[in-house]
């Protein structure tokens, strides 16, 4: 057909039957016209003659699924619609496409009825002629799935029956496109989006575009990964009550359970093995085992690439490894019996590794990179999991560790004040009455016994072991042991000495003046010492240098810190002292580094047997 004057242009359908011209020039036959408009549908069917059907679309999407039922002589389209020839062309090669979709395609009416398909609803539903059938009938589909509401009692979708909200009414109603999930016959799901074919203006939508998605695969993955949530959540879901009179051991075995359910019913994985990491050895420890071999159990394996097998390979690498045929991976180490395929998962806090977990099957090539990312999830909440079940156990040891600090803080000064006392008496007995001074002696020593006491008692309620590394001390080795003696009017420093040189190990004595200073030096008893001497510049009865200079009759290299103010010198007490051999000096308000970082400058730097008192004391 040549171009109108209208223009618009018409082409011959491919491998459509030749268009019939009778000898008076007369056009017969049905004749499809892509317009935007129904005039230029008129205009066509006068120029083709009273013989010719011209059936007029604006929609795309409808031409071609009207060409593809056939029956047509020839379409013509509308330059409107088409910029050239070749555009027009390809829309009916798009026939073609449409039936090599993977999607099903069909066109309905208003009636749900299926007036046209590329053919792939008739390959899923095995129905042999889709066409003018009911489109729910076809699909089988029973309930409306909401893919994104999960109730929280149940890992599996909700759902609602079909109604008017269903996609293809809700599309007609709207005539606007409709997305909806749809449960089928055979537990199938389908997304289906139905959008209007493009009418012509002021008139109501006659025909829905349809396509449909089988989306079993992802349905179910979403249910399972809600599933791993879910399992996730209850692995440590104890409360606090729930969790305060129960043991270490109730606690890991509970989560055991939990982790033994949860792989089973939700992943479907019968052989598993989880170890933890010990940060400090690098020892992975068995945890749990189901269906490994004993002897793998007991099998010492540490965080490390090599020689290891793969689970030392993941803790070290922090990567997953999916091991598809054990007899041909030389870092697989046998596990469980028979097994011919493994999967290995870090176990992570916060990116770090804290363990490893393992599932293996006697099947090669059993687990897949869906497996790999579900066990990944779910190892995820083990990792929080035994952190909680962790911090209940420390939140415990701190309770204890808190009682025995407060039993500690409360008795320190009371006794520093019995040895005060004790050694002022000793002072004015010595040389008078041995048995006296026998006594006296015992007290020092008891005094100084029941705060030893106290310790060892907190050390054995509240191990060290208990904490993670995250919540610990930090170690400060050359302070454990080292005895301290603190001078200060002031009693919050006192207590100060003890609370904060206490927790790194140290032996804390205070004085409130100079007299008691060096008394408690003189009779601190044969062989011992004080490792550190912590005094104000300017003490109720002497000053800091003069101090020093008492401490030198007693002592060849007094380990002496001076405390002061910034600025605060009385009598230039710091120079002369620093000239007289001070060890260092503390400016306040200090910070805890300082404090530690001093002490630990002082004690480290005495030689050997400097500060012991001489043996005219």
């Amino acid at each position: 057909m040549a171009e109108s004057d209208t223009s618009t242009a018409a082409q011959t359908a491919p491998n459509s039957p030749s268009v019939s011209l009778a000898e008076e020039g007369v056009w017969r036959g049905r004749f499809l016209c892509l317009c935007e408009d129904r005039r230029t549908s008129a205009l066509l069917a006068d120029r083709l003659g009273p013989e010719a059907e011209v059936v007029a679309v604006r929609s795309p999407a409808k031409a071609v699924a009207m060409l593809a039922t056939g029956g047509f002589q020839g379409v013509y389209a509308d330059a409107a619609r088409f910029a050239s020839t070749a555009d027009a062309t390809q829309l009916l090669h798009n026939i073609q496409m449409l039936r090599g979709m993977p999607d099903a395609v069909v066109l309905l009416d208003r009636r749900n009825t299926i007036v046209w398909g590329n053919g792939r609803l008739r390959e899923w539903t095995g129905v042999d002629e889709v066409v003018g059938k009911d489109f729910y009938e076809v699909l089988g589909g029973r309930e409306i799935v909401d893919g994104n509401a999960a109730s929280e009692a149940s890992s599996k979708p909700q759902t609602s029956p079909l109604s008017e909200a269903a996609p293809i009414e809700a599309a007609f109603s709207s005539a606007v496109p409709v997305a909806a999930t749809l449960l089928c016959r055979g537990n199938r799901y389908f997304r289906v989006h139905a959008a209007p074919a493009a009418h012509f203006e002021g008139e109501p939508t006659e025909h829905l575009v349809v396509t449909v998605r089988e989306v079993t695969s992802e349905q179910l993955q979403q249910q399972k990964l809600a599933a791993i949530h879910q399992a996730g959540i209850e692995l440590a879901d104890l409360t606090p009550d729930e969790v305060a009179n129960m043991a270490v051991e109730e606690r890991i075995e509970l989560l055991k359970e939990n982790i033994i359910q949860g792989v089973q019913e939700v992943l479907a994985f019968d052989v598993v093995e989880v170890r933890t990491l010990d940060e400090e050895t690098r020892e992975l420890r068995p945890l749990l085992a189901s269906g490994i071999l004993p002897e793998a159990q007991r099998r010492v394996l540490r965080a490390e690439p090599k020689d290891n097998g793969v689970t030392g390979y993941v803790a070290a690498t922090g990567q997953s490894y999916l091991c598809e045929d054990t007899g041909k991976d030389p870092l697989y180490i046998e596990g469980a019996e028979g097994a011919r395929s493994s999967l290995t998962v870090p176990l992570l806090l916060h990116d770090r590794v804290i363990g490893t977990f393992n599932v293996e099957s006697p099947e090669p090539g059993a687990f897949s990179q869906s497996d790999r990312q579900f066990l990944e999830i779910f190892t995820r909440d083990i990792a929080a999991a035994l952190n909680t079940m962790d911090l209940l156990a420390v939140e415990k040891a701190t309770a204890a560790a808190a009682s025995v600090e407060a039993i500690h803080s409360a008795v320190a000064l009371p006794v520093d004040d019995i040895l005060n006392d004790a050694v002022n008496v000793m002072e004015g007995y010595i040389g008078h009455e041995p048995a006296v001074v026998e006594r006296l002696q015992r007290i020092l020593t008891n005094a100084r016994d029941i705060k030893q006491v106290i310790q060892r008692v907190g050390q054995s309620m509240a191990p060290i072991e208990a904490r993670p590394l995250c919540v610990r001390t930090e170690e400060r080795p050359l302070l454990i042991g080292r005895r301290v003696l603190v001078a200060d009017a002031d009693e919050t420093v006192r207590s100060a000495g003890h609370d904060l040189l206490e927790r790194f190990g140290c032996i804390v004595e205070t004085v409130h003046d100079g007299k008691e200073a060096i008394y408690m030096v003189r009779n601190l008893g044969a062989m011992q010492t004080y490792d550190a001497i912590l005094a104000d510049i300017r003490l109720p009865d002497i000053s800091g240098y003069d101090l020093l200079i008492k401490l030198q009759e007693l002592m060849p290299q007094p380990p002496l810190i001076l405390m002061t103010g910034f600025g605060y010198d009385p009598g230039h007490s710091i120079v002369k002292a620093r000239q007289a051999g001070l060890k260092a000096v503390l400016y306040k308000p200090f910070r805890l580094d300082q404090l530690l970082e001093t002490v630990e400058q002082v004690v480290g730097s005495a030689p050997p047997d400097a500060a012991t008192p001489t043996s005219s004391s």
